[in-house]
């Protein structure tokens, strides 16, 4: 019976790659820890605005979570959560760089592998926590 919820479980998850990314892993972190979390609408619009270089990398890959997530069930932007968000590190090319006297000095060539997975979110917290702030809130102020 565990297999049977474990694939329940696996069923609404919606994952995208994209691997061999020509950034360093430690960049590239700065941005996915904007969006991890988030609702996939929140994450897409802080992903534009943001100046960051991996920006537009990891947006693609959220975006192709969003395609896989609508051909497989059917789910929209507004019901998914980036539940999972990781940047691993990739090979590194080692390059050479000609310096004075002869010498040689190494650039590293970083990579990494940017991961995301999508979530259908629990049944509507958002309906829940506004109402209940509402009443919490005229309550402090009477």
């Amino acid at each position: 019976m565990a297999d049977g919820t474990a694939q329940a479980d696996k069923k609404d998850l919606f994952n995208a790659s994209h691997r061999y990314a020509r950034i360093s892993a430690r960049k590239a972190r700065l941005v996915m820890d904007l969006i991890r979390g988030e609702a996939v609408e929140t994450a897409l619009t802080k992903l534009r605005f943001c100046q960051r270089r991996a920006s537009p990398m990891i947006s693609k890959v959220v975006r192709s979570a969003l395609a896989n997530a609508t051909q497989k069930s059917g789910a929209e932007a507004g019901d998914l959560v980036v539940w999972h968000a990781v940047v691993d590190e990739g090979p590194t090319m080692k390059r050479w760089r000609p310096r004075a006297q002869g010498r040689a000095y190494p650039r590293l060539r970083r990579t990494s592998h940017l991961s995301v997975i999508l979530k259908a979110r629990e049944g509507e917290p958002a309906g829940g926590d506004s109402s209940g702030g509402a009443s919490a809130e005229s309550g402090t102020k009477a």
